[in-house]
């Protein structure tokens, strides 16, 4: 079976790093492409510091130009910044390459017409909140809670340099949590949001009833929590061409 090609935006971010490692040391996937705002004309493995130096991929300003030196690339990974990915995905679904995004910040209604397009090319594509097995489980864990305490708040903490507020990954709780209630006279599910320097990504869904609470808390304190997610929703893509908006439809198909 022929590795995965993968290229990668957001390549020289946070996120985008670690996506960038663990694909070039995965037997299963081969670095095709580094989309970036940084570094374009580079070597992503020079940029990054990965280990045994170049990786034989450069870094360019848009896919366009990746697709136009030729670069070939099966999923693309992306996780850059809104602005950026609202051009990116679409460019890669036309390109026939299947977009697994962790992106978040989108305006309402973008992720559905990404998703259109993906079925419409007959691709396989993944807009996931958060790619963390842990933040999978506690969405599980707090819609089953839901149906025994309707009342319940969501705390997110992130570092001070995250764009979007409240996450991504709160507002896809708040979202399961009132669809699991079906009730529309439940109190709504409040976000509350932290920046500061220091934080990683935290995020608490507290329930309270009479004489008692559940907290149901995921920390990731590194950005290599996302790694087995977002790889297996890789392999996902391309075998179901289908799309998914919760890693839980990737780790548990029905």
């Amino acid at each position: 079976m022929q590795p995965v090609r993968v290229v990668v935006a957001g390549a020289t971010g946070k996120v985008g790093r670690e996506m960038v490692r663990a694909v070039a040391r995965d037997q299963g996937f081969t670095l095709a492409g580094a989309i970036a705002a940084d570094g374009v004309g580079h070597d992503i493995g020079e940029l990054i510091g990965l280990e045994g130096g170049k990786a034989g991929v450069l870094v360019y300003g848009t896919l366009e130009d990746a697709l136009k030196a030729g670069m070939r690339a099966d999923v693309l990974i992306d996780f850059s910044v809104a602005a950026a990915a609202r051009k990116t995905i679409p460019a890669a679904v036309a390109a026939g390459i299947a977009p697994v995004v962790g992106t978040t910040g989108f305006e309402p209604g973008e992720v559905d017409r990404f998703s259109e397009a993906c079925r419409s090319g007959e691709l396989g594509g993944a807009f996931i909140a958060n790619f963390a097995v842990g933040v999978m489980l506690m969405m599980r864990f707090a819609e089953e809670a839901r149906r025994f305490m309707p009342h319940v708040e969501i705390i997110e903490q992130h570092h001070h340099t995250k764009l979007d507020a409240p996450s991504g990954t709160a507002l896809r709780t708040k979202a399961r949590l009132e669809r699991a209630l079906g009730d529309l006279a439940a109190p709504p599910v409040e976000v509350h949001s932290v920046r500061l320097p220091g934080l990683v990504a935290h995020q608490e869904v507290i329930f309270g009833g009479p004489g008692q609470t559940l907290t149901i808390r995921h920390d990731a304190p590194s950005r290599e929590a996302y790694v087995p997610g977002v790889l297996m929703t890789c392999k996902w893509v391309l075998k179901e061409k289908r799309v998914a908006l919760d890693l839980e439809e990737v780790a548990f198909p029905r």
